[in-house]
């Protein structure tokens, strides 16, 4: 038996769940921006507690490792390597994108098209991956500026779901027949589960003392213009 906990912290979504042999038995989870730092270990708290479990109950923990957000990856795995060291379990990382298009087909298990899930980056630009019908990678990760001729080939001989907050704003330009877009909120840790189980049978686990976020570019620091006086 393998109960895990799972941290989502990749998008403004600050997501804890636990999973016993990848099926979801607690969830906490808001959606607001700036949050995972305050809420987190609030978070995990309670679905342990909601669980009636101890830490000391837990086979691993499981983290979504990228891309996304800069500061939500770096406090989610931080938090995550943090109790691995406490408690001496180990530690699996889940790709956000393809935790995110595990949940859109746990809600539509007839889908055989693609699957094509974005995180919002800035302006038109997204973090991205396309999925088939089985989480088989179609077109890997990538940051990707979409525009009118972006998916134009794929989008011509398959029907595309595309999901996440950079798909709402993709919708407009995306403009197919063979394009499907869903406003869902699929950045749920409810949606590690089978993954995280998965890994777990493989024993496909980080190096706790070096794992780092995938975090696809690097972070860019900006200062504001000085107001004039």
């Amino acid at each position: 038996m393998a109960t895990i906990l799972q941290i989502e912290t990749a998008t403004p979504v600050c997501s804890v769940a636990l999973s016993i042999n990848g099926n979801t038995i607690a969830l906490k989870e808001e959606a607001a921006q700036n949050i995972h730092a305050a809420k987190l270990t609030l978070f995990i708290d309670e679905v342990m507690q909601t669980a009636g479990l101890k830490y000391a109950d837990l086979d691993a923990v499981a983290v979504s490792k990228g891309p996304g957000s800069y500061t939500g990856l770096r406090i989610g795995v931080s938090t995550a390597k943090g109790l691995c060291f406490a408690l001496d379990k180990p530690l699996t990382g889940i790709n956000t994108l393809q935790m995110m298009a595990n949940g859109y087909m746990s809600q539509n298990p007839n889908y055989e098209g693609l699957i094509c899930a974005m995180i919002d980056a800035r302006r038109m630009e997204v973090f991205t991956a396309t999925y088939n019908c089985k989480l088989q990678e179609v077109e890997a990760t990538n940051a990707k500026i979409v525009d009118e001729s972006s998916f134009i080939s794929i989008l011509e001989s398959n029907p595309i779901a595309f999901i996440g907050d950079g798909a709402e704003k993709c919708r407009l330009v995306l403009n197919h027949q063979n394009a499907d877009f869903s406003s869902f909120n699929f950045n749920s840790a409810a949606n590690m589960s089978t993954l995280a189980f998965t890994a777990y049978n493989n024993q496909n686990f980080e190096d706790v003392a070096y794992f780092e976020p995938f975090y696809l570019k690097d972070f860019v620091f900006t200062t504001p213009k000085n107001k004039a006086i």
